[in-house]
């Protein structure tokens, strides 16, 4: 039997913390004092932690086998290590936090995902079912924490940060292990790199650091750049959410877009939404009306791309091989993410919000056309 509302409770809690550091965390920073250049190398290290963890951690889960273990410790080590930050805030120590948590945190998602799939079986398609109350608790976060924060301040943040991952932590201990007879293997990784060389497979996850590279500035600094554009912090948190309610809408639907579209066509579809949505953020946010779809583009920037990333990693490594096909999805994904942290944030000061976002659609259109030319139909 699915155990569907204990896996889509982790996914609840795990992006309901998402929600708290896409919106606040450089708002965070912010408040502490520190520049945009000192933001955008704080936000970039759990990113470039992103870049060495997955494949440990997921290497280290395909080789013994126990999934479920890792991600309960890794849930548990993310409260402990993030939970110093409650003792200093100057520059060297939040980067020694960052790190540390980030090496637990990016431990959790690559192999939840595994098992999710090992649990679905041949009822992939439903995945995304599961899936969507991810973003339902991103909502919740981004909406919660904003009321939080206008009414406690800024200073309340790292206790209200430390309460969702122990809460991650709990529903990571409701979570069923994976059936025997669809647990992986230990077999040698050398299959491993055979399967990489697979067509497409390496300009897949090239373009997958690609598309994390150019969200660099959206999750950096949009609510800065809302701030500055002068939306209420009220309406900033109702412009994520609504990003993400048009993820979810997505989800919904996603199975009949599955069935009816291939994954390279949504593919590229998603890079192409994604150049035209970073052009329309950083030239017409100050629109209200530029703005709206903006975000509903989120649909297809974030939901429509992770899913058929998931879908296309499902299909093109072996059941024994997917903690570490969805570790390199995470890890190249990281990559691009630090990479996209940092040039935001020298960008941001050097070039302004409208060029840093006209980069970020270049990044996203190179990636559509290398997917067009490169990947099997």
């Amino acid at each position: 039997m699915l155990p569907y509302w204990r896996l889509s409770g982790f996914y609840f809690c795990y992006f309901a913390l998402l929600g708290g550091v896409a919106p606040f965390l450089s708002l965070y920073f912010h408040h502490l004092g520190f520049s945009a250049a000192r933001i955008g190398e704080l936000v970039a290290i759990p990113m470039l932690m992103r870049c060495v963890a997955p494949n440990l951690w997921g290497w280290l889960g395909d080789r013994s086998g126990q999934r479920l273990l890792i991600v309960r410790l890794g849930a548990l080590f993310t409260a402990i290590t993030f939970s110093a930050i409650l003792w200093r805030q100057d520059y060297l120590w939040l980067a020694l936090v960052m790190a540390l948590h980030s090496f637990f945190w990016h431990a959790i998602l690559p192999q939840f995902e595994t098992i999710t799939l090992s649990h679905l079986g041949a009822r992939s398609a439903r995945y995304s079912q599961i899936r969507l109350w991810g973003s339902v608790g991103f909502i919740v976060a981004v909406v919660g924490l904003g009321l939080l924060l206008d009414r406690r301040g800024l200073d309340t943040y790292p206790a209200a940060m430390l309460g969702i991952m122990l809460g991650i932590f709990v529903c990571s201990l409701l979570v069923p292990p994976v059936p025997v007879a669809v647990r992986g293997d230990t077999a040698a990784s050398a299959g491993f790199v055979q399967q990489l060389r697979r067509p497409g497979v390496m300009v897949f996850f090239l373009c997958a650091a690609l598309m994390q590279l150019s969200h660099g500035p959206y999750y950096t600094f949009l609510t800065l750049h809302l701030e500055a554009l002068g939306y209420g912090r009220g309406l900033i948190g109702a412009m994520w959410a609504l990003g993400v309610i048009a993820e979810i809408l997505l989800f919904l639907i996603m199975g009949r877009l599955l069935r009816r579209f291939d994954l390279r066509q949504l593919l590229i579809g998603s890079f192409v939404l994604a150049a035209l949505r970073w052009l329309l953020l950083g030239w017409g946010a100050g629109e209200l009306w530029l703005l709206i779809p903006a975000q509903l583009m989120h649909a297809a920037t974030f939901g429509c791309f992770h899913v058929a990333a998931v879908h296309f990693v499902q299909r093109h490594f072996s059941e024994r091989l997917q903690g570490q096909g969805q570790a390199m999805y995470a890890t190249l994904s990281g990559c691009g993410g630090a990479l996209g942290a940092l040039y935001a944030g020298y960008s941001w000061a050097a070039l302004g919000a409208g060029w840093t976002f006209t980069l970020a659609g270049i990044a996203a259109g190179v990636a559509a056309v290398l997917l067009g030319r490169r990947l099997p139909g």
